[in-house]
């Protein structure tokens, strides 16, 4: 039996409290008072103050995404508010497991002395990562059924990117007969492209063949879709947008020519958040293990 603290968190982190007390683990929380799913349950406390909440537990397990203006941490089950500082203030040695941690929390660890034992960003483990993309993939699917008057079959799609999530979405994307082509900048990843049976293209070369798509999902955080570039997308085109801040479209632009964007963030959260909990339940054993606690 493990104590946690679990700070903040969208509904990923309530299931994930579920988890860790199916597993006969006690949690502390703060920032959740508004999941009323986790009042009936046992082993589970709902602290007044945030260092109530810390001093009672042994690992610290804060929100994904941990922050979204890098000062407050990401609390949409609660009222309350909680700075990044005030966070790591009352840390006192313990170890502090969340997902895409700014630069800034390990700013303040440096200059702290009552600093986490270890901090760990959990969405920069590559099991986690990957089987992420998946509920990312099927988010996008469901959008993108959702938001246009096509069907996916046949329909003609860009991907801009070819990491972890834009293979597992073209993949599906092709398994549902979509016309699929993905856009990367390296030769390796072209040649990746071409040998997954999918068209290329060169994402620096993009202009003119915009005009071809029915939907254009970006996947890399630079802005791509400039308001020169979206010029030759066509107005009916749907544009999906996966990657974190800043983002890779203008939406402004895209707005302006009365074409429908969506960012999209966080969609494991929002589309599947019992299967994303179960994934991060597992991450963070494999962390404890890792590190012998």
């Amino acid at each position: 039996m493990r104590k946690f603290a679990v700070i903040g968190g969208d509904l990923r982190t309530v299931k994930l409290v579920q988890r860790l007390v199916e597993d006969e683990n006690v949690v502390y929380t703060f920032g959740l008072e508004k999941a009323d799913e986790l009042k009936k349950l046992e082993n589970v406390f709902f602290c007044s103050k945030l260092e109530d909440s810390i001093q009672n537990a042994e690992i610290i397990i804060g929100p994904i995404p941990f922050s979204s203006n890098e000062k407050e941490i990401n609390m949409p089950f609660s009222d309350e508010k909680v700075t990044i500082k005030d966070l790591m203030h009352n840390a006192n040695g313990r170890i502090l497991i969340a997902g895409a941690i700014p630069p800034k929390v390990y700013e303040i660890q440096n200059e702290e002395d009552e600093e986490c034992y270890e901090i760990v960003d959990i969405m920069k483990r590559e099991e986690l990562a990957i089987l992420n993309t998946i509920s990312t993939a099927e988010g996008t699917i469901q959008l993108m059924i959702s938001n246009t008057n096509k069907n996916i079959h046949g329909s003609y799609v860009l991907i801009l990117g070819f990491g972890r999530v834009a293979k597992i979405l073209a993949y599906k994307l092709q398994g549902l007969s979509a016309k699929v082509t993905c856009a990367a900048r390296k030769e390796d990843a072209l040649a990746w492209i071409k040998s997954y049976g999918y068209q290329d293209i060169n994402i620096n070369n993009l202009k003119s063949e915009l005009t071809n798509y029915d939907i254009i999902i970006n996947t890399v955080p630079n802005l791509i879709l400039t308001k020169e570039k979206l010029k030759y997308v066509r107005e009916d085109c749907l544009i999906i947008d996966l990657a974190s801040n800043p983002g890779g479209v203008d939406n402004e632009a895209a707005k302006e020519r009365g074409i429908k964007s969506i960012w999209a963030l966080a969609l494991p959260g929002k589309v599947s958040p019992s299967t994303t909990a179960d994934i991060i339940k597992d991450t963070i054993y494999n962390v404890l293990k890792e590190i012998k606690i």
